[in-house]
């Protein structure tokens, strides 16, 4: 994988102009060691009459099939044995179904380079010790979800003093349960104390702590340093969501964090990478990755600015046929000099959700080709 190699190395993470051959040479290099290693996925290829030679051009990758990401929660989909993967990491599961995702050591590798330049252009690393409130899931045997996985790995980001979490196991009865006192007592302690606070984890539960410290008149300010990080989507709370910026108004509120240090993460368990919000809070496609809008009756890619299903694409990971998943996300794709920032790279704008058993199209179709495999 040397052409996968030479991308993940690339110095600008946002340098998508200039890796574009790099990219297609990767994504070529990787959709080879499917066609060859995987039957179901080089049966989909053949059934959409398409070879790893047919991938040339930037424009080829819209022919690629893609799987969509439903498929990865009904079924299991490797192409090398499984008993030699380093790692797996599976979806939360909300619809009862989870993905299962395989990793090999090149993958992770490929991962880690990508995460320390991300982080490193966003300014999240520090040395200056710092508490930690993780607004996910306490590490359990049981739970190997990638959020959780993720969430621990941001406690990574500067020394951690402390790690509190918000969703901790019940062991009687066998689920999770949200602790926001337990968080809210913490958060008492660290801001009469001498270090920074940062935050990870879900908006929705983040959301949830501020209303509620702003109901019952609880003041804080955090110390200089403290960083609000967000990921892993509103999941079952998204009749809940509200918009952004009162979120930030809420933090600013009761917690004296500024807009300016609340970042946004952005990914899939069936799409490692890490896509993190720019200073104006737009998700930059990093060169890593990129992303097409699909018409959602003919599925063809449509220009920017039109709405569409998100279909993304990687070349990062061999263990696993996931170079083109269709998410059943509907999102916008805008030319990076309408952001502002200063980046060129393209920023995706997530919109809403719909459910793929009501696009009656060839996606549905590749759905059904790989049940039957």
């Amino acid at each position: 994988m040397k052409k996968r190699r030479k991308l993940f190395s690339t110095r600008n993470p946002f340098n998508t102009q200039e890796t574009e051959a790099c990219f297609v040479q990767a994504m070529r290099e990787n959709c080879r060691f499917q066609y060859r290693n995987c039957a179901p996925y080089r049966k989909l290829c053949r059934h959409f009459k398409f070879r790893p030679g047919d991938l040339k051009s930037v424009e080829d990758l819209g022919r690629l099939p893609f799987i969509p990401t439903v498929n990865f929660k009904r079924h299991k989909l490797f192409s090398v044995p499984e008993r030699s993967l380093l790692l797996q990491a599976t979806s939360s599961g909300t619809s009862g179904h989870f993905s299962r995702i395989g990793f090999l050591f090149g993958d992770l590798w490929c991962g880690l380079k990508m995460v320390l330049r991300i982080g490193s252009w966003r300014g999240v690393f520090s040395m200056r010790p710092a508490h930690y409130i993780v607004m996910g899931y306490k590490p359990h045997k049981g739970n190997q979800t990638a959020v959780t996985k993720t969430a621990f790995g941001a406690t990574l980001f500067s020394p951690a003093l402390s790690r509190t979490y918000a969703l901790k196991y019940n062991e009687k009865e066998h689920r999770y349960e949200p602790d926001l006192e337990g968080v809210i007592r913490a958060l008492k302690r660290f801001a009469a104390g001498s270090f920074p606070v940062r935050f990870m984890g879900f908006p929705s539960y983040t959301y949830f702590l501020l209303r509620q410290m702003e109901e019952r008149g609880i003041r804080l300010k955090l110390k200089k340093g403290s960083r609000i990080m967000l990921g892993g989507g509103w999941k079952q709370f998204y009749k809940e969501q509200v918009e952004k910026e009162e979120l930030y108004r809420l933090a600013k509120k009761v917690l004296d964090v500024d807009e300016e240090n609340i970042i946004e993460f952005f990914g899939a368990v069936e799409h490692p990478i890490l896509y993190c919000d720019c200073v104006r809070h737009h998700f930059h496609v990093p060169v890593y990755s990129r992303v097409l809008i699909r018409d959602v009756d003919t599925l063809e890619p449509v220009p920017m600015g039109q709405v569409g299903l998100v279909n993304l694409l990687t070349p990062m990971v061999k263990a696993t046929p996931i170079l083109s998943v269709m998410t059943d996300d509907l999102g916008v794709l805008h030319p990076g000099s309408e952001c502002g920032c200063g980046l060129d790279s393209p920023y995706l704008e997530i919109i809403g959700r719909v459910g793929l058993k009501d696009i009656k199209t060839c996606a549905a179709g590749a759905a059904e080709l790989l049940q039957k495999m």
